[in-house]
């Protein structure tokens, strides 16, 4: 494979990453380049972002959840047709799991022989940035920095200090200065960026975006060290995606998929590999559709159920449609959001929303993180879709919990050996067929989870059937 690549790193979170990461992907896509875009890391939000500006699904890659055989695979698979590929990192470059970097975006870079931009806050520094970069370059000589990308710069004079001063001290071009911005056009809020559902203007955020890279950054030095790189070489076993999950029989089972401005969190992989498995996925939203259409199995994954809550609440005919096929054994996976509409009341901002009710729970947004970080769990407790013993790999970013002890009692599916959960002890609830879980899964690290719901689902419908049949004959 010979894409040109390159990774969008900084020296920390809240760097300027995502803005020049859309920035070159949206300046590129208007000259007509194809534009594979990559997150590096379990993040939802800037995904959806970069999905958006390159008008292609963007995939994640990380360490944590993913073994290293399928990330090259599934990166290859993904980038081997477009014209670019543009993987924005996260956190600083050398962030990771412990004090040697393992899972950071610079163990990705080594691994995927990409050469790395750094982005640098310049707010009320100088020469000091030549010193941030050149201990990046000295910290690990196996990761290639090629260039420098000055953000929020105050005027001429301050880039050409810190321009020349990296020139002199790391010998690194600066491939562009962006401008301290008097608004940003990517808001912020509890858990990131404002998603482009929510935002209201996103296509015009976009367009400002790829104006400010066209206008301030050197788009044609940085195509030209990222085509530099050379070839990515993927074993013959992994190439063509060979390595990810093989597809099984799902029979043309039917499952919903959770999808509106409340539920937005899935990783593409995820609805790709039910779609492997022979499941025909259908949009469901429990904002504006009335009931819950004919399928087999339910997917509600992740969102801001907090700040649609009015309208999740007033939805009275969805939420008895959907107990009543909870009620027959209608088999469902929720994560994080999902689970937390699952309940009886959210309380938010001084007010309690009737959920939809399926688990006799209430959950409260507290001002603060209650789960932040990677997760491993075993699966300890019977459950719909995991066999015993089941070791998984995911990541948890929530700032609702349980409110009170109302849990107390009720079966959980999973221990949890690192992250928090519902309790820091337990995760996946069980309610009948439901599996309710703060944990977020990424099927090419779980390759269980989608034959899983699969299985549930025919499962459900067989049952359905056999009653079905049962009650014509008694006719």
């Amino acid at each position: 494979m010979n894409a040109p690549r390159l990774l969008v790193a900084g020296l920390s979170g809240g760097s300027g990453k995502t803005i020049v990461s859309l920035g070159v992907v949206g300046a590129w896509r208007r000259e007509g380049l194809t534009i594979a875009p990559f997150k590096k890391g379990p993040d939802y939000i800037d995904a959806a972002w970069l999905t958006r500006a390159a008008a292609r699904p963007c995939r994640n890659l990380d360490l944590f959840m993913q073994p290293p055989d399928i990330i090259r695979a599934s990166f290859a698979t993904a980038a081997g047709e477009a014209d670019m590929a543009v993987i924005e990192g996260n956190r600083g470059l050398y962030d990771g799991l412990d004090s040697t970097g393992s899972c950071s975006s610079a163990e990705l870079a080594k691994l995927l022989d990409v050469p790395v931009i750094l982005v640098v806050d310049c707010t009320k520094v100088t020469r000091t940035v030549a010193a941030q970069v050149l201990g990046c370059q000295r910290l690990d000589p196996g990761v290639e920095i090629a260039g420098v990308v000055l953000n929020r710069v105050a005027g001429p004079r301050h880039r050409q200090v810190i321009e020349e001063s990296i020139a002199d001290i790391c010998g690194l071009p600066v491939l562009g200065a962006v401008p301290r911005l008097r608004e940003d056009p990517l808001p912020e809020r509890h858990l990131g960026l404002v998603p482009p559902p929510e935002h209201g203007a996103e296509d015009d955020a976009l367009g400002q975006v790829a104006g400010l890279a066209g206008d301030h950054l050197d788009l044609e030095a940085i195509r030209d060290l990222a085509g530099a790189a050379g070839a990515f070489d993927v074993p013959e076993a992994d190439a063509g995606g060979a390595a990810l999950p093989v597809a099984g029989a799902g029979e043309n089972i039917r499952i919903g998929v959770f999808h509106d401005a409340a539920f937005q969190f899935y990783y593409p992989e995820n609805l790709e590999a039910l779609s492997r498995e022979g499941a025909e996925l259908i949009d469901v939203s429990p904002i504006h559709d009335r009931d819950l259409p004919e399928v087999e199995a339910l997917y509600i994954g992740g969102g801001f159920p907090e700040t649609l809550a009015p309208a999740l609440a007033a939805n009275e005919s969805f939420k008895r449609s959907l107990g009543e096929k909870v009620a027959a054994g209608l088999p469902v996976y929720a994560e994080c959001g999902g689970a937390v509409y699952l309940g009886r009341t959210l309380h938010y901002e001084g007010s309690a929303w009737p959920m939809a009710g399926i688990m006799e729970i209430d959950f409260i947004f507290s001002p603060r993180p209650q789960g932040h970080g990677y997760v491993e769990l075993e699966t300890a407790g019977e459950n719909p879709f995991f066999p015993s013993g089941e070791i998984l790999r995911g990541h948890e970013f929530h700032y609702t919990g349980v409110k009170g002890d109302s849990y107390t009692g009720l079966p959980f599916a999973f221990r949890v050996m690192r992250g928090h959960g519902f309790d820091g002890e337990r995760d996946g609830l069980c309610c009948r067929n439901v599996l309710a879980t703060y944990t977020h899964l990424h099927a090419l690290g779980s390759p269980a989870w989608a034959p899983g719901l699969v299985r549930a689902a025919l499962r459900y419908r067989s049952a359905a059937g056999t009653a079905n049949a049962s009650n014509t004959g008694r006719e």
